[in-house]
Order: C-alpha cells, then sequence, then structure tokens
C-alpha cells in the first residue's frame, strides 16, 4: 500500500482526537532520538524543534478562533502552552537548554488526548511506537 493510500486511510478511520494523539506521538518520539544526537548536530535539532513549534503554533492558531468548541480557559491554556513552547525551544537551540520539558509538555497533552477507558501508560507506549524522524523528513 502507497503511503498516501495509507494517510487517507488512516484520516478516514481516525477522529480528531486520535490524529491528534498519534502526531503529538511522533514528535514525541521525534525529540526522544534528537536529544540522544550530540549537540553538534544543530540541523537536525533544529528541525525537530521547528516542527514541535508549528504544531503548536497551529493549535495556538486554532484556539484562538472564536468557533473552536474548547472551553475559554482551555483555549488560553493551549494558547500559554504555545508561547512557552516558542520561548522555550529558542533556548533549547541557542542556550543548550534541556528537551525534557517540551517532551514532557507533549506527553501531558497526550494524556488528556488517550480515552478514558485506556491508563496513563499508553501515551507513553504510543510515543514509543510512532514513525522515525527519518520518516517525517
Amino acid at each position: 500500500m502507497s503511503l498516501t493510500a495509507y494517510q487517507q486511510a488512516s484520516a478516514r478511520a481516525e477522529n480528531p482526537r486520535e490524529t491528534e494523539y498519534r502526531l503529538f506521538g511522533m514528535v514525541v518520539r521525534a525529540l526522544h532520538e534528537v536529544k540522544a544526537y550530540d549537540r553538534s548536530n544543530l540541523g537536525a535539532l533544529s528541525s525537530v524543534i521547528d516542527w514541535n513549534k508549528r504544531i503548536w503554533a497551529a493549535l495556538a492558531q486554532d484556539c484562538a478562533d472564536d468557533r473552536n468548541g474548547l472551553s475559554d480557559s482551555l483555549r488560553a491554556g493551549i494558547i500559554s502552552l504555545a508561547m512557552f513552547v516558542e520561548k522555550y525551544s529558542v533556548q533549547v537551540i541557542r542556550d543548550g537548554a534541556e528537551i525534557d520539558p517540551l517532551i514532557d509538555i507533549n506527553r501531558t497533552v497526550m494524556q488528556g488526548l488517550v480515552p478514558q477507558s485506556q491508563n496513563n501508560a499508553s501515551a507513553d507506549t504510543a510515543a514509543g511506537q510512532a514513525p522515525a524522524v527519518a520518516a517525517q523528513a
């Protein structure tokens, strides 16, 4: 099956919450992988950090739209997290700050996306099973 056919089938089978969960799993996996790299590999680090920032920017933009169905307080919280991710990402690239806070934020969001019938370990499992960074390039 081609990648395009897989993506189309996946899009039809997943609800938005599942898609977001899967996306966060992929970026958490990528952040873990780049964390293991030598800091001199700035290109790989920058690429993954940028991907994470773009996800958060898209979430913030969606939450800024009055048509978004989430509560005002949840929308404000997501926008605040997106602002933190933007600022902290600069520190990771420029100052060599640890990546762990970005991983932790994404995992926390994943836990909120897990259906109530699953336990919290599902977020860690999904992050470990997501496609590798190379597949995202």
